[in-house]
Formats: structure tokens, sequence, C-alpha cells
């Protein structure tokens, strides 16, 4: 059974008045907004002006949907840096600026952010209402380096400025201490490869940001990473496990099982599961985690990736539909994050992969087209039986080709990454998505 999130959910900002309140923040006689008084589509520019000139709009549609993108004239601001129980943050007070008059928008959000970055890592919350603006820097000590893409030298900012929008709805913006108490006393694991790790570290920092105070822990057992807020008794896990199914080592080598799935037994009695699997399927060479590939009697050299990614699959919803009890667990599926490693499928054939991309793509499509391996998965989870939900992520992270860590990640020039994600980034996006989910049922 498949319950596609994409129609009706939203990336907004946090509650900040919340957020503010926790951190000992004054609004400095500017008024604090309220709820639903943050819907701004503005830029600061820190750059050359689009070809669009000052005020420009991009409008198309599909299945009665619209992309729109407005480019707003700059705002002359003045800045105070203020520091707080020992965080960064800055006021700004703005002209009157526009107000957003459509608020029926699929697509990034612009939004004010024209500074420079100090703290180590960070997220970063925007609130705007006129005529005040306040940025406000967290640390998050516990990212991995390879996600860290402003502390790895990253120059341009533009890529932090957008945020996603559906059409049709704005559900309840992101609240951390209230994810963290619907969750009291429960447990979330995140089962899959480093894009689950990306959504992961992306969860965990968004709800320490909110609870600041609260304590936590991380520790490792085995592949499972665990971070725990004991004030809540709310455990979140990330176990690796690429392939979902499983890989033996035996005499003639590594041997991928697509019917077998012992790792399951670690995934009993988590509350909220969230799965992913698709990179690994690809790899060849080296990078390949399998020698031999074996369903039931037969063995393989090898085979058609998306036919043994199938076949995986479905072993992975036999498991869950004989194994997973709906009303005492969610279960959840990333989608397929897609990579950007074809520059020709936007346009730039001679680009170096993602390398210098600053801007997403304009527009409600990708160029290069839906992914075959989103087809397999829609189609596995249309059969089962027990309700799962897909975070439907693919089409507004293919727009976001500015979002990878490119040459400042782990490989560098010589190897741009352009798979995973900057944080902050495109996966605090699927991670309101979840939350949304979770609210609404």
């Amino acid at each position: 059974m498949l319950r596609n999130l994409t129609d009706c959910a939203t990336m907004l900002p946090f509650d900040f008045r919340h957020v503010m309140k926790l951190h000992g923040l004054s609004n400095d006689g500017c008024q604090v907004p309220q709820s639903g008084q943050t819907r701004v589509a503005s830029q600061q520019t820190d750059g050359p002006q689009t070809k669009l000139g000052s005020k420009a709009t991009i409008q198309l549609s599909k299945s009665k949907k619209k992309i729109i993108f407005q480019h707003l004239p700059p705002f002359n601001c003045k800045t105070k840096t203020t520091q707080q129980h020992n965080q960064s943050f800055e006021v700004r007070r703005c002209p009157l600026v526009l107000a957003e008059r459509r608020r029926r928008i699929l697509g990034f959000r612009i939004m004010v952010f024209n500074h420079r970055i100090t703290s180590h890592l960070q997220i970063k919350l925007k609130i705007r209402t006129p005529p005040c603006l306040y940025i406000i820097i967290f640390i998050c000590p516990f990212i991995e380096r390879e996600f860290d893409c402003q502390n790895n030298g990253r120059p341009d900012k533009f890529y932090l400025k957008y945020r996603w929008q559906p059409a049709g709805c704005n559900l309840t913006r992101f609240n951390g201490e209230d994810f963290l108490t619907r969750l009291r006393g429960k447990s979330i694991m995140f089962v899959g490869d480093s894009l689950g790790l990306n959504q992961w570290q992306s969860l965990t920092c968004m709800l320490h940001i909110a609870v600041p105070q609260a304590p936590y822990s991380l520790a490792r057992n085995g592949d499972v990473s665990i971070f725990t807020f004991p004030t809540y008794d709310v455990k979140v896990m990330f176990s690796r496990n690429a392939l979902l199914v499983d890989i033996v080592g035996e005499s003639i080598g590594r041997v991928l099982k697509l019917d077998s799935i012992q790792a399951g037994q670690t995934w009993k009695g988590i509350d909220v599961m969230i799965f992913d699997s698709w990179h690994w399927w690809i790899h060849t060479g080296r990078k390949q985690p399998w020698d031999l590939i074996q369903v039931g009697n037969h063995t393989y050299r090898d085979m058609d990736r998306l036919v043994a990614y199938e076949i995986a699959l479905n072993t992975w919803a036999k498991w869950v539909d004989y194994n997973i009890d709906p009303t005492r667990t969610r279960v959840f599926f990333q989608g397929v994050s897609p990579d950007h490693q074809n520059p020709a499928q936007w346009g730039e054939p001679r680009a170096n992969l993602c390398e210098g991309q600053t801007r997403p793509i304009f527009g409600f499509r990708y160029p290069g087209g839906p992914l075959p391996a989103e087809l397999v998965l829609e189609k596995v989870l249309r059969a089962m039986q027990k309700p799962v939900y897909l975070l439907d992520i693919t089409t507004l992270s293919q727009l976001r080709i500015d979002g990878h860590p490119s040459v400042y990640g782990f490989g560098g020039h010589l190897d741009p990454d352009c798979s995973h994600w900057c944080l902050v980034g495109v996966p605090d996006t699927w991670n309101e998505l979840l939350y949304a989910s979770l609210i609404k049922n």
C-alpha cells in the first residue's frame, strides 16, 4: 500500500518564537511574528543579479500545480551581531518589503540570507516579518565532515536560501520539541546507505537546535549509531544496510542473497522506520560490495541491476508485511535520492559533474527525466499489504543541482561528491515531509 506524501507537505521555518525564548533572545523592539506570518518570498542578493531582472516570475504548470520563482530587489539592512547563551546570532532591521501574495507555490522559497558564516557547524534559522529579520546560528558538533560544506570551504551561500513549498497546502511548520514530545518513549531508526545517514544527521541536528538545553548522547553498537535524548526517552538511530538484503561471505566469495533478509531481526520493535536503498546497486568494479548474486538455488555472476533491485525490494516488502504491526510501527521509504553525475542532463555537457553549481534548476521537471528506480520502488510499494509511506523526494531533489558537497566533500576536485547533500540543505526538506506525515497521522 503506497501513500505519497508530496501532494500536501511542506518545508517551512521552525517555530522561532519558541526557539528565541529558549535562547533568551530579545526581539529588540521589533514585533515577533505570530504563527503563519513568515511567508515572504524574497532574496538578499550576494552576487550578480539574474538575467530575469529585479523582479520576475516564472510560472509553469503540471497537474494544476505551479512553480513560481520571484526575484525581488535587494534590501538595505542594518545588522547587529550579539552573543547570548554562547550562541551567535544577528538581528537585521530592514525596510518594509513586499509580502508574498501567492500562497499556492511549488518550488523553492527564496529567503534572505547574506552574512558571513562564523560558527563551526551550524543550522541556519531564518525569520522574516517586516520590518525585522532574525538570523540565528546554532552549532551541531556531530555532523559528519563529508556533509559540512561551509566548514569545508564552500564560498557561495545561495544554496542556503532555498526552501521547498508545495501547492495547495501549508502544514504545521517543523517543531522539534513537539516532535520529541509526540514520540516520547519511542524509537526511530533509519536503515540504508549513506543517504540515510545524510537524513539521520539532518534530523538529529534539527532536533538538537530545537531543544538546545536538553542533554543528548551519541553511541555506536556494531553497525547501529544511536542518538538519544534522555529527557524525552527518544532514540534516533541509523543502521547501515545499503542493500537491505544480506551479503554473506562464503568460500566462493561475497554472495548477495536477494531472497534473504536476516538483518531484519534488528528492526523489530522499532516505532518509526525509514528505509532507503538504491545507490549501491549500480556500483561496479572495486566499489561493488559483492562477487556473486544468488536467488534461491541459482547463482549469477551478474544480472540487470534494476531486476536485482526489484527482487530485493520484494524480499524487504514481504518482511514488512509479515513482521510489522502497523498499529505499533510506522514504516517510511525515503524514495530515490538523485545524483547529478551527468551534466548533459541539465544542458551543461562540459561541466565537471555538479562542480560550481550555485542555483537550482528553474522549472517543474528535471530535464533528465524520472529515475527508473523510482518506478520499480513505487511498483513494489503499491503491491504491499501493510501501509508504507513514501517520502517522494526525487523530483524536488533533482532540481537541486546546487545542493551537493561537490568539491567540498571528501573527494575534492579529483572526485566531486554529487550524490550526498550539504547540511544545512536538501535532507532538511525530507525531514519536514517526515514530520508532516507523523503529525498528520
